[in-house]
């Protein structure tokens, strides 16, 4: 395992003066601190660039995604905290930083570039309707390139995203700022991605600032094959070989055609060209890095008579410290791709050639006041005719956050052994937004608005998937809210109400994510609370413990979907966001039963 000694060990702290140190060595990009977003300040006015190219992700993989900002890469990049997925909103404020780019230029666009996790998929993806909804023209490409979890175990979430984005970004950000149209893009960055194959090894876990340390390591004579670059268990663990062995292993699973499992890119033909690069997940040194690069070199040759016309060697996409590497092999399917490549690029940490002593002389003009990202929509409150006991719903909902609350390290235990250790905080950070919310009297007594306002509470402060799904649930239930009563004359809103709503905004989630019960994730501790709630007419008790039931289920259960997916072996251990919605609902029990109680 990494150490766990860090210069700095608040997240929070860490993150912040990360992103605030990027100006100080790239003036030609800002800082919006409040949603985390870094963007381009200054553009040429020779610039034909008429589609903005973003990217983001969970923070701890630096460079990427923040430092690929600048000229013949990204225009804007989002950072969520560290290996969470940044939320709707500070994806959607990352949009709004394009706003003066989108009014110099008629028919601007933006291709949205991220990797395949379930967490960041819902939350581009819910940026992207809202911003289409606003009259943007946005298109996502999701990019998995990683084979060290093969079809079979991938499922239904398919394969990971990793180091090999890096070339999608690349390619991408070269023919926007060669003026190519947006279609175009969007067809070159898909297909680079369909043609691009990666797979890590590490001899050690990562330890992230602010968490305990895991008790999931690798012994000092393993490594792992296949690894992920949140901590994700990979292919097998196995004795640590000679490099020369390692090297012959990693290259099969990227091309071995015999091997159905994992030939992703089909039939290779000699006349087939590739790009290489070897990855450098932050703890391998230089002079190391190095002798693997040429070790993979070697073998390309002598096993698969592959001479790369690029090879890329360096720290492009990291797991903290990681002392690990990754190797990607990109097949240039399209003529073009490998001019892409070679496009002069003025970021901190591209692949191709950087020529900072322009960067100064380039500008002519430069924002050096601050911007910060606007959203386009305006938030408006749709009334119901539903009222609202207020003081029952804050004591009820109180009890149920902070039982939830009280569980973060219990739920954040059974993350580090199934995840990435991330989601008993992320449910701690909404429940502390949600019960200052209920505190600051900024309330209404409408049910569909004060729904609303929960739904903006969890969106402004959860990331990950567990942040993307309670926020689609809430909108939704506000929505449901609101539609049932339509035309209706104002009245209290009853238990009835609530479960009707409830299921119909389960019924809207449903259309972000393919989880259902069985598949491992919360909804088989949220969907039977909700149906028992229905056919027990409001019955709260039998609701809480088919809820209990359902998470109880997960002990062992195979995974469909989530980072759980590429766990080995996950023992007798629960679903973590299935424990977090019975700890939510019985803390709503409790709550509901204090309050009935007479003085």
């Amino acid at each position: 395992m990494a150490s766990a000694k860090h210069f700095i060990n608040d997240p929070t702290k860490l993150l912040t003066q990360a992103l605030k140190s990027i100006p100080l060595l790239n003036p030609t990009v800002s800082v919006d601190e409040t949603n985390k977003v870094v963007y381009r300040n200054h553009y040429d006015s020779s610039c034909t660039r008429k589609v903005s190219v973003l990217a983001g992700g969970g923070a701890g993989h630096e460079p990427s995604f923040v430092a690929f900002v600048g000229e013949g890469m990204l225009d804007v990049a989002v950072s969520g905290t560290i290996f969470a997925s940044p939320s709707p909103s500070q994806i959607y404020n990352a949009l709004g930083a394009l706003d003066r780019r989108r009014k110099a230029v008629k028919g601007h666009s933006v291709v949205m570039i991220l990797m395949n996790y379930t967490g960041d998929v819902m939350n581009f993806g819910l940026a992207a309707e809202k911003a289409q909804a606003a009259g943007l023209k946005v298109d996502m490409v999701i990019v998995g390139d990683d084979v060290g979890v093969g079809r079979q175990k991938g499922g239904k979430v398919g394969r990971r995203g990793i180091a090999g984005t890096v070339l999608v970004h690349k390619i991408a950000g070269a023919m926007a700022e060669e003026g190519c149209g947006h279609e175009e893009i969007k067809r070159m960055a898909e297909l680079a991605t369909e043609n691009l194959v990666s797979v890590g090894a590490s001899l050690g876990h990562v330890h992230v600032p602010g968490h305990g340390v895991s008790h999931d390591t690798l012994r000092a004579d393993e490594i792992e094959v296949g690894m992920g670059i949140h901590n994700e268990q990979g292919f097998k663990r196995m004795k640590i070989p000679d490099v020369t062995e390692l090297i012959r292993l990693l290259l099969g699973q990227l091309l071995d055609e015999n091997d159905t499992d994992r030939a992703f890119l089909g039939k290779i033909t000699k006349e087939d060209e590739f790009v290489l690069m070897v990855n450098n997940l932050g703890g391998v040194s230089p002079l190391e890095l190095g002798g693997i690069t040429m070790e993979v070199v070697d073998r390309l040759g002598s096993a698969y008579q592959i001479k790369p016309k690029r090879v890329y060697s360096g720290t492009f996409m990291t797991s903290l410290n990681g002392n690990g590497i990754s190797i990607t092999l990109l097949r240039l399917k399209d003529g073009e791709m490998l001019q892409y490549l070679d496009a002069e690029t003025r970021t901190l940490g591209s692949p191709s050639s950087m020529h900072f002593q322009n960067w100064y002389q380039a500008r002519k003009t430069v924002d050096t006041e601050a911007v910060t990202a606007k959203e386009t929509l305006a938030t408006t409150y749709k009334k119901s005719a539903l009222k609202l006991d207020l003081k029952l719903f804050q004591d009820v909902v109180t009890a149920g956050l902070k039982n939830l609350i009280a569980a973060e390290k219990e739920i954040t235990k059974y993350d580090s052994i199934v995840g990435d250790g991330d989601c008993g905080i992320g449910l701690k950070r909404g429940a502390e937004a949600v019960v200052e919310l209920v505190q600051s009297g900024q309330l209404d007594d409408d049910a569909a608005v004060t729904m609303q306002k929960v739904a903006e509470a969890v969106e402004r402060s959860m990331d990950g998937t567990s942040g993307a799904i309670y926020c689609i649930f809430f909108n939704a239930f506000s929505a449901a809210l609101r539609n049932c009563t339509q035309g209706s004359s104002e009245r209290h809103i009853t238990m009835h109400d609530w479960y009707t709503a409830a299921l119909s905004a389960q019924q809207s989630l449903s259309k972000y994510t393919p989880a259902r019960p069985g598949d491992r994730t919360l909804i088989d501790a949220l969907s039977p609370f909700l149906q028992t709630l229905k056919d027990t007419s409001g019955g709260l008790h039998a609701a809480v413990e088919a809820a209990q039931r359902g998470a109880e289920s997960t002990r062992g259960m195979k995974a469909s979907l989530g980072r759980t997916v590429y766990v080995g072996d996950i023992g007798d251990v629960p679903d973590p966001g299935a424990v977090g919605v019975v700890k939510l609902v019985e803390g709503l029990e409790e709550g509901l039963r204090k309050y009935s109680q007479p003085n």
